[in-house]
């Protein structure tokens, strides 16, 4: 890949005409997003691909400034500083701007997605880090039941190895509809997640319903006005795994879909039965790194609560971490009742059982969206740290997309954090 180090930002605009502008108007909302979401992406873009140092990297913030189409410029600033003026920005190592080329050029803003992957798994593997992946898996479903009041756990299944085939990361397989799929799943991962095909089971419902009606499955592909009919509103959704271990008779999996009004997943998840197959089409690790040491808070809702409860199981930090449970439902603070967090090196389970992580509840009874639901949750938080004085030194949450914006200044504010300590993710959108 070609990397090219642009002029300090005096002179920038000079270096930038060298680049095709795509001129699109949704590119402003595209980088404030990666901007806002994946300052860690950059950060590692930066380390894999420029002359900075994951040392010298370390010390500053950085933001994408313009996106071409032969790549992204990022530009650099001391961490903590924001808003700096141009007469500030002269400081040889904090305040530059760097291109960083993608491995072909893209012609309109929705080729973007495909070369930004690209570059995340290029930087990843550089920098020795686990990646996204765009891997097809084929699960055969096993049962669903409630879990809570309303969580909805898919338990999932992948077939056994045969005695000639090794188990490993690469094996291929067949389940029992002949449909190959990779042996590739996690079984000591927290917040691994899987984008699910939900037009996959659309269209197979479809298909099984016109047979049994005597129309001949051949004639309904050809029938594209019925294809547009089936299509759920959302053609795929992601949903972390909840756990996988290897079960004397394949892989097992669960996954668990908060059911919440009429949703495109809610109802792809409610509809399920015995027997059909889900299939997913990406896959990535959650960011969790930062969580090894210091006392640490997780502030999850529905849809981030599978996440947390693996996270505790497989707690790798000698300091239990405080949990602040959102739901809208108070049926659904129960989700964590059976979950036992995995002791840490110099944790006391003798005095503190298996259960020695604090939840902290809040019920709203309504949509758990929005920049009210971050200023209760900020203010919950301060007055339990008021009542119970911890020293709080990471943060990870993941949110819907209003309320993790909202909430990410205001902990930082209340905790005193750099913006690297305070992860919190956006897990859904309320349309």
């Amino acid at each position: 890949m070609t990397n090219l180090l642009l002029a300090t930002t005096e002179n920038t605009d000079n270096q930038n005409s060298q680049y095709t502008s795509l001129n699109d108007p949704e590119i402003a909302s595209v980088v404030a997003h990666i901007n806002e979401e994946h300052l860690d992406e950059l950060l590692g873009f930066l380390s894999a691909f420029t002359s900075l140092s994951t040392a010298e990297s370390d010390l500053v913030d950085a933001q994408i400034t313009d996106i071409y189409a032969e790549g992204i410029a990022i530009q650099t600033c001391p961490k903590g500083v924001e808003n700096q003026s141009t007469d500030a920005q002269n400081n040889s190592l904090h305040n530059q701007t760097f291109f960083i080329a993608f491995a072909a050029p893209i012609s309109q803003l929705d080729d973007l997605q495909a070369q930004y992957i690209l570059l995340k798994q290029r930087a990843d593997k550089k920098l020795g880090k686990k990646t996204i992946k765009l891997t097809k898996q084929v699960f055969d479903v096993q049962s669903s039941y409630r879990v809570s009041k309303n969580m909805l756990r898919l338990e999932l299944s992948m077939p056994s190895l045969n005695s000639d085939t090794p188990l490993n990361n690469t094996a291929q397989l067949s389940n029992a509809k002949g449909v190959t799929s990779s042996t590739s799943v996690p079984t000591n991962e927290a917040g691994y997640a899987y984008l699910f095909d939900l037009e996959h089971n659309a269209m197979t419902d479809a298909l099984m319903t016109d047979s049994t009606d005597g129309n001949k499955a051949s004639d309904y592909k050809t029938n594209g006005s019925n294809k547009e009919n089936v299509r759920p509103a959302r053609p795929h959704c992601y949903y972390t795994l909840r756990k996988a271990w290897q079960a004397d008779n394949g892989i097992r999996a669960w996954v668990d879909v908060f059911l919440h009004g009429d949703t495109p997943g809610g109802n792809w998840a409610a509809a399920l039965q015995a027997g059909e197959t889900v299939v997913t089409k990406r896959e990535f690790p959650e960011k969790v790194e930062h969580l090894r040491n210091g006392q640490a808070v997780l502030i999850v809702d529905e849809t981030s609560m599978p996440t947390a409860a693996r996270l505790l199981e497989l707690w790798n930090n000698p300091t239990p971490p405080l949990v602040v449970c959102v739901t809208q439902d108070a049926g659904d603070q129960s989700y964590f009742d059976t979950v036992k967090m995995r002791s840490g090196i110099d944790c006391d389970t003798e005095n503190n059982g298996n259960d020695h992580f604090t939840i902290l509840p809040i019920v709203t009874n309504q949509v758990n969206s929005g920049a009210d639901l971050a200023t209760l949750i900020d203010r919950e938080l301060g007055d339990y740290l008021t009542n119970n004085p911890l020293q709080i030194d990471k943060i990870w949450g993941a949110l819907e997309a209003n309320t993790a914006k909202a909430l990410r200044p205001l902990l930082k504010d209340l905790l005193g954090l750099s913006r690297t300590d305070v992860v919190v993710k956006v897990y859904w959108r309320h349309d």
